[in-house]
């Protein structure tokens, strides 16, 4: 039996006012995506459902191997899923061509993980924000227009005008990560995704850097998807958290929510793995949820649910079965975000019947 997909869609219906609801920025809906050949393939998206709206922060997050890498790259039309369908502000960039998609492309954009990595080490400050002006020529059109936003992009994200003619050598790892932002904000983008963008930094600068995130959405109305490990990291910048696990989603909803409540015992688990300090400043760890085992294969995917293999609440229906989907105070707020999960036995809710 197919697992249950998890949706985390709204439709689009009429406002109060009688208006339409406009699409949301970005919407996937049951993507799939796998890769090799004949009976040897790996699942790396199974039925992914994911949005996100104008202006907020969706956080991405789950082990190595869970699909997010994957997802990223079919946000940012570097990948073609094989079944399911993407929309961006309603358009399937996936059917565009020529001046449609090269329009396309600059409404979204990538900060990466290591900022040293991913700029050109012969390249100056300026020479690095302005590179996507290369192919997208009308954004600033001409020499001069190019030196003045340059020095504009630098001073928004914290960095000194006099920095556009230095070399990534010679700046700290935040300073090569703001001017990464600058790059990815050089063409007025609707949506960035962020992979990792604080993971190779220490944490006084981390902190430093995702202010510079936090003032630029508010700023700007730039949206995110911020992929992570850090869990902390991920709470103090999303609107939603999206949770995955073996290439699908198994739980969603608005931050405080997945965080203080979580249904599915794989988020459990996570969030008790994440450190926390007392006031005496010592790391707590007493009550971390011990996993069983390995994250299974992703070319031999467990059958009824995929996390039962590691699951402490695991029972014979979660072989059998493919888990519902539960969704927490379903009535209590119509108008509020659902949070929803996929568990035969959801955390605080008592056992779902079959």
């Amino acid at each position: 039996m197919p697992e249950t997909p998890l949706t985390d869609t709204t439709a689009a219906g009429p406002r109060a006012d009688g208006s339409a609801t406009p699409p949301p920025l970005l919407e996937v809906r049951g993507v799939t995506k796998s890769f090799g050949h004949g009976r040897r393939r790996l699942t790396a998206l199974d039925g992914v459902d994911v949005r996100v709206e104008r202006g907020e922060t969706l956080g991405l997050v789950g082990e190595s191997g869970c699909g997010k890498s994957t997802l990223a790259r079919v946000v940012l039309g570097l990948e073609r899923p094989d079944s399911g369908t993407v929309r961006f502000n309603g358009t399937d960039p996936f059917t565009l061509k020529g001046k449609e998609l090269l329009a396309w492309r600059r409404r979204v954009q990538m900060v990466f993980q290591d900022p040293f990595a991913s700029l050109n080490a012969r390249m100056s400050a300026a020479d690095l924000i302005g590179e996507p002006w290369r192919t997208h020529r009308d954004v600033v059109p001409t020499a001069q227009a190019r030196e003045r936003r340059v020095r504009e992009l630098l001073s928004l994200v914290g960095l000194r005008e006099s920095d556009a003619h230095r070399y990534p050598n010679e700046f700290s790892g935040g300073q090569r990560q703001r001017i990464g932002i600058a790059r990815a904000l050089a063409l007025d983008p609707d949506l960035i995704v962020c992979d990792e963008p604080v993971s190779a930094l220490d944490l006084s600068v981390q902190a430093q850097v995702l202010n510079v995130l936090s003032e630029l959405r508010e700023r700007l109305g730039v949206s995110y998807v911020f992929i992570s490990h850090d869990l902390s990291v991920v709470r103090h910048v999303s609107d939603r958290v999206t949770v995955m696990y073996l290439g699908k989603v198994i739980e969603h909803g608005p931050t405080e929510d997945v965080f203080d409540r979580p249904l599915h015992p794989y988020t459990a688990a996570l969030m008790s793995a994440a450190p926390t300090l007392d006031v005496s400043g010592q790391a707590q760890d007493d009550d971390e949820i011990q996993l069983r085992g390995e994250i299974p294969s992703p070319f031999d995917i467990p059958s009824g649910c995929r996390f039962r293999t590691r699951c402490w609440k695991s029972e014979a229906r979660c072989a059998e079965l493919a888990p519902p989907v539960v969704t927490r105070d379903a009535t209590a707020d119509p108008g509020r975000e659902p949070h929803e999960g996929l568990c035969h036995f959801p955390l605080g809710t008592g056992p779902t019947e079959a």
